[in-house]
């Protein structure tokens, strides 16, 4: 039986890996909803943004195959598509994503990737805490 924090520390290592690569190989920093916003706002000069957020998407989709990694379901549409809004309009507010801020940001010192980071996390505890409190659901 695999240890309940393995996953996750192979995760965290391939997320750090993947982000040096980006910096190392191209040149830019790994700041997903800046990527894919520019994907869709400039689709010519894109093309290794299209395949940066393909394999973003295949490597999920072959992990949870490799791993069977089935589990999640979808228990309320609304409440997701207000999540994923809910995000978006975070990721404009904050001038980039836990992404950009949070891995490569802090990793690169940045006092405005920390405050932002800081707020992203207050705010998704907050948030928690409110649907717990509105849904009556326990911690």
């Amino acid at each position: 039986m695999m240890h309940p924090y393995t996953l996750s520390l192979l995760g965290g290592l391939l997320i750090g890996v993947s982000v040096w690569l980006m910096l190392v190989g191209l040149g830019r920093v790994t700041g997903v909803s800046g990527i894919a916003a520019t994907a869709l706002t400039e689709p010519r000069s894109s093309l290794w943004r299209f395949a940066f957020l393909l394999g973003l998407i295949g490597g999920g989709a072959v992990f949870a195959q490799v791993f069977n990694l089935h589990g999640v379901s979808i228990t309320s549409r609304p409440w997701l598509i207000g999540a994923g809004l809910l995000v978006g309009l975070g990721t404009v507010i904050g001038g980039g994503c836990t992404s950009g801020h949070g891995v490569c940001g802090l990793g690169r010192r940045s006092l405005r990737s920390l405050v932002a980071t800081l707020t992203f996390m207050a705010a998704g505890m907050l948030t928690v805490a409110v649907i717990q409190a509105v849904k009556g659901a326990s911690a």
